[in-house]
């Protein structure tokens, strides 16, 4: 049995969609609280712990299920960012990207019996293309608080990708799950076949 720990509609998705049938267990872990029990964390570094501490907390309850977790950090201008609390928030930081590079690092961490079979973490660049406020409040208006759910405030398998200019990195990786590596691990494990 395999278990995302994670609610994520769209990483559970893609595991599907890439033949990994899944059970989705949310993770109980306080995000904000691991962040705080790291001193100074490096954004690649608060991805991996987080992506691991939400597997172990999942594996200690289904000891016998690999636990897959995942998590994304963004980190723009020296600063790591959490995902805005409304939709204000959400229009200072569209503001803030516009024409300017932020980084998405993406963890992902394999538990079994509460110990850590194997964790990765990947890296992409986004460009967000110069933006007016005007095309800010419309492109919110259209796609609602939806956008509160995500760190950067935009989903490229939706319209958000209409703000991006250019990418540096994987598709997986921006979605939240670097898919290539965790299938090549995979198949190592011969928890999947080729």
């Amino acid at each position: 049995m395999i278990i995302l720990a994670s609610e994520s509609s769209i990483r559970a998705r893609l595991l599907r969609n890439s033949g990994i049938s899944v059970i989705v267990k949310k993770s109980t872990i306080n995000e904000y609280e691991v962040a705080k029990n790291i001193d100074n964390p490096l954004a690649k570094e608060l991805a991996q712990k987080l992506a691991e501490e939400k597997s172990k907390e999942v594996s200690l309850r289904y000891p016998h299920a690999l636990i897959i977790g995942c998590d994304q950090v963004l980190e723009f201008e020296g600063k790591i960012l959490h995902k805005p609390i409304h939709m204000k928030d959400a229009y200072n930081r569209l503001l803030s990207f516009s024409g300017k590079k932020h980084d998405l690092h993406s963890a992902v961490a394999f538990f079994e019996n509460a110990q850590k079979i194997w964790s990765y973490v990947e890296s992409a660049s986004i460009f967000i293309r110069p933006l007016h406020s005007y095309q800010i409040h419309s492109y919110l208006a259209r796609v609602g608080i939806d956008v509160l759910k995500t760190i950067g405030v935009y989903q490229i398998e939706g319209e958000g990708i209409q703000l991006i200019e250019k990418i540096n990195g994987d598709y997986f990786t921006i979605a939240g799950l670097p898919l290539l590596p965790l299938l090549v691990k995979l198949r190592e494990l011969r928890i999947i076949n080729d």
